[in-house]
């Protein structure tokens, strides 16, 4: 015949109520942080992903353009030149 221990089944019943309390706990201290650190971000002037984005790809066409108009300078005062070589 199997006999349950009273004591050891309270004991179980409190470690579990006790491991549900420690998630619980947890929980809100993440969700407390994350406010906190959501609140702090907030506060500075970081820029978005997005935003970052945004200027680079603003920014390489603008590097893009700016190596173009340089070459077409170059092959514009490269004309005058072969002009009097050839005079």
């Amino acid at each position: 015949m199997q006999t349950r221990n009273k004591i050891l089944d309270d004991f179980s019943q409190l470690m579990t109520n006790a491991i549900g309390v420690a998630q619980g706990a947890k929980d809100e201290a993440q969700n407390a942080m994350r406010g906190v650190m959501d609140r702090w971000l907030a506060d500075r002037d970081f820029v978005t992903r997005e935003e970052f984005d945004a200027v680079r790809a603003m920014a390489q066409k603008a590097r893009e353009e700016n190596d173009a108009l340089a070459a077409r300078i170059a092959a514009l005062e490269a004309k005058p030149a072969k002009k009097a070589a050839k005079e």
